[in-house]
């Protein structure tokens, strides 16, 4: 899968499959699957940081966890997460940015919002795919007010489309739509050349993608509206601890077979 077979996919009404990966271990399986992209997100800073937000999440720490990712799926397509202000405090900062995920390993980077789109032009015209991200922006918690749905009224709405637009003719290869009615994605992808890639946008995307620890069951008291569980993880790896816990604690385990002779 390369940035030529993404835009292929749109054109043949292929959907495309997108999951959120940090690690080494969980990029071994995905892998394995016929998964399309892979988005090492900076809602690592949420599911591996366990901060309330992603805002602190630094290009240092996105680099750190792409190239884990990389050496983990390294046939993959991998996205890298351009963390908060990078692409907000001028040229050299982004391409600073820019350059330790690309030299991490990724194919392509991904921003929130929109910014300036000379400097997005810069991005791609030094060779760097480039993915946007509009809506429900999570770097934009504090001006949001919070992780809310974005595009329900008038205003809103034309804004966000708006900003797809503005997007496309920078020169981005595809748009992730974060939590919006579904109306307006799917208004925003016909009217798209790009692919868009939805997470809480409903089923007119030309592709969906999820956070790893979501869709596997991982944090029960984490429910988001848009999220389909696939497996329910906590539970077995918690009976599993439990289990180990028990046996070394009563002299179980190692057994024989367990120890060298």
């Amino acid at each position: 899968m390369n940035i030529l077979d993404i835009i292929a996919r749109k054109k043949e009404g292929k959907k495309i499959s997108m999951v959120t990966c940090y690690d080494y271990t969980s990029a071994l399986i995905v892998a394995k699957t016929n998964m399309d992209i892979i988005l090492v997100g900076d809602s690592l800073g949420m599911t591996m940081q366990g901060y309330k937000n992603t805002v602190p999440c630094t290009i240092d720490m996105m680099a750190m966890y792409t190239h884990a990712v990389v050496k983990g799926a390294p046939e993959k397509f991998i996205l890298g997460d351009l963390p908060f202000l990078t692409m907000r405090k001028g040229l050299e900062s982004a391409m600073n940015a820019v350059e330790k995920l690309i030299h991490a390993g990724a194919n392509a980077v991904k921003f929130e919002g929109v910014v300036d789109e000379d400097l997005v032009r810069h991005v791609v015209n030094s060779g760097v795919p480039v993915m946007g991200h509009i809506g429900m922006t999570p770097q934009f918690f504090y001006q949001l007010g919070g992780f809310k749905v974005q595009g329900k009224d008038g205003a809103s709405a034309e804004k966000i489309l708006q900003d797809a637009i503005a997007l496309e003719k920078a020169g981005c290869f595809g748009i992730v739509l974060e939590c919006m009615p579904i109306g307006l994605a799917q208004k925003i992808t016909e009217m798209l050349d790009i692919p868009t890639i939805g997470i809480g946008a409903g089923p007119h995307t030309d592709g969906q993608v999820l956070i790893w620890q979501d869709l596997l069951g991982m944090n029960p008291d984490f429910k988001p509206k848009f999220v389909k569980t696939y497996f329910n993880a906590f539970d077995p790896i918690h009976n599993a601890l439990i289990a180990y816990d028990k046996e070394v604690k009563e002299g179980i385990f190692p057994e024989v077979q367990y120890a060298y002779k």
